[in-house]
């Protein structure tokens, strides 16, 4: 599988993986292994980069995977941006995924506030990639904006619902050309080999890896997914048909 450019920066693995909602550090080690992942996302509440030993940090570092900080939690464009320059601070890295929450209950993002947000960041040197909604409009407004990417949900953080409008995610992979990345509703398998085949450039995903009964092997599953969606997307489908079309011709076909 080819690997994908975002940012400027080459990566192998089309996955990246979020790091919330693992039982402990170790289960999330053995699922960064086998996911192949080389970008993890790290929400700046949950450590402390001002430790000299961070048990999350110390197992990035073992990995050997990039960090992408985000700004989880925030409700505004004011309380994002100002958390990604925490962020860039305590990491040394002006990578962010910008995240701003409009809704409690579903955790959609905010499209007013998170505009403005990623036209500051970006205004301010960062590599800005923007969770945002299947809306083709808006994510071209991100791009126009300055972002490296956009990450488009497939349907609520956490609900493992999958991709809700296959439709709208490939109408935004038609109004961009930075890569999509599609982010958050991720249940199983097949929903990330789905995001390939629409057209998606990667898929970020947590909670169906670190929630799952045996999180290493669902891992190795998502890995395997989205390398068959991204084959599958590129090997040229046969186009779908009304009625059968039997494989096999009539010509040599037995008189009986």
């Amino acid at each position: 599988m080819d690997g994908f450019v975002v940012g400027g920066e080459r990566f192998g693995s089309r996955l990246i993986l979020g790091t919330g909602g693992a039982a402990n550090l170790d289960v999330l080690e053995r699922a960064i292994k086998a996911s192949g992942t080389e970008l993890v996302t790290v929400a700046l509440r949950r450590i402390n980069a001002q430790k000299a030993s961070d048990g999350l940090l110390d197992v990035v570092a073992r990995t050997g995977v990039r960090l992408l900080p985000n700004t989880a939690g925030c409700r505004t464009a004011v309380e994002a941006v100002k958390l990604a320059h925490l962020a860039r601070e305590a990491f040394g890295t002006a990578w962010i995924k910008l995240e701003v929450i409009g809704d409690e209950r579903t955790l959609l993002p905010d499209g007013v506030e998170l505009v403005p947000a990623a036209e500051r960041l970006v205004a301010d040197g960062f590599t800005v990639l923007p969770y945002t909604n299947d809306d083709p409009i808006l994510a071209r407004r991100l791009a126009d904006a300055g972002c490296a990417a956009v990450m488009p949900a497939g349907s609520p953080i956490g609900s493992g619902l999958g991709i809700g409008n296959p439709h709208h995610i490939r109408l935004l992979r038609q109004a961009v050309s930075v890569p999509v990345i599609l982010d958050a509703g991720v249940g199983t398998a097949s929903d990330a080999a789905l995001a390939m085949e629409l057209g998606c450039d990667a898929v970020l995903l947590a909670s169906a890896v670190t929630r799952a009964e045996d999180p290493e092997r669902m891992a190795t599953a998502m890995r395997l997914a989205v390398e068959a969606g991204y084959l599958a997307a590129h090997a040229g489908r046969i186009p779908r048909r009304f009625h059968a079309l039997a494989s096999t011709p009539d010509e040599g076909r037995p008189d009986l």
